[in-house]
């Protein structure tokens, strides 16, 4: 059986040098998503990186780099970042460099315009020669081309190409880049209580064969105090531990889904998040409940 810690109990673990290493018993198994384009599986849990490491001082390098070994201590892959995350790329690569973990590191970054110096600069500070994935990030305009990104991706600079967009208003734009230029991954503002993108964006990444990654699964942490100092439903105790769980299993319950990407600075909160790619997925008439109880929040 797998053994699944609420963030409390995590909390109270003796030790913060247990975060590094597995919490999770050897053999356990966990949820993977194959990324339409090729077939690869990922973990469906990874670790975004907006506001969270953008500084390089020591606290959030120390911070950074017991995410990530917690991450991959526990069956974690996908390490999400940006550009223009302050300078969260340095953070990360440093960590990637000195602790040789590379190889074991899904690396997904993004870049605002098709532009060979911000690419440089991106993979210097991330101290790799390529990344997994390379998105253009807020697509603005329905006519941006992904030309550029697919010379890279043939050049071996990047494994697959994507998109992103947070911004509700942008949606359009995304359609109409996905439709046509078919990229390997979308990336989207999701979750639980902002569900537009089932409508959207799902559908149509699933019939361009576009992996989905969804950032914001928390909704900015206005989840977390909307069930402050609620316990969790009886009936989803059968599937999710903690309310993070719960939040992050609603998407993971849908296919289409390959990967959440929740942030976090907090190691005992990152294997938290990783509990939910483990046990079983609430079903179609769960999802409902669990949308039906959000909604009376």
């Amino acid at each position: 059986m797998s053994t699944v810690l609420t963030r409390r109990e995590f909390a109270a673990c003796a030790g913060a040098s247990l975060v590094a290493k597995p919490v999770f018993a050897q053999t356990d198994t966990f949820i993977t998503r194959a990324i339409p384009s090729s077939g690869e599986g990922v973990p469906a849990v990874g670790l975004g990186t907006a506001s969270i490491f953008d500084v390089a001082e020591e606290a959030s390098r120390v911070k950074a780099k017991a995410v990530i070994q917690a991450l991959v201590a526990n069956g974690g892959r996908i390490i999400d970042t940006a550009s223009t995350y302050g300078d969260a790329e340095v953070v990360v690569g440093d960590e990637m460099a000195t602790s040789n973990l590379r190889e074991k590191i899904f690396i997904a970054t993004k870049l605002e315009s098709p532009d060979a110096a911000e690419l440089k600069r991106s993979l210097s500070r991330l101290k790799t020669k390529s990344v997994d994935l390379l998105q253009l990030h807020n697509v603005r305009r329905p006519d941006q081309s992904l030309a550029q990104f697919r010379a890279w991706k043939a050049q071996g600079t990047c494994r697959y190409i994507g998109v992103t967009s947070t911004y509700h208003r942008d949606f359009p734009t995304v359609e109409a880049v996905l439709r046509r230029e078919k990229p390997d991954f979308v990336q989207i503002d999701y979750s639980i209580d902002f569900r537009d993108s089932e409508k959207r964006i799902l559908p149509l990444a699933a019939e361009v064969r576009a992996g989905v990654l969804t950032a914001l699964p928390f909704g900015r942490g206005r989840l977390f105090k909307a069930v402050r100092g609620q316990a969790i439903p009886d009936w989803a105790s059968e599937f999710a531990s903690s309310w993070a769980q719960f939040f992050l299993k609603y998407m993971l319950g849908d296919t289409r889904v390959t990967a959440v990407i929740p942030g976090t600075g907090d190691p005992k909160h990152m294997v938290d998040n990783l509990g939910a790619m483990r046990g079983r997925l609430p079903d179609a008439a769960e999802r409902a409940r669990m949308v039906s109880f959000v909604e009376a929040l």
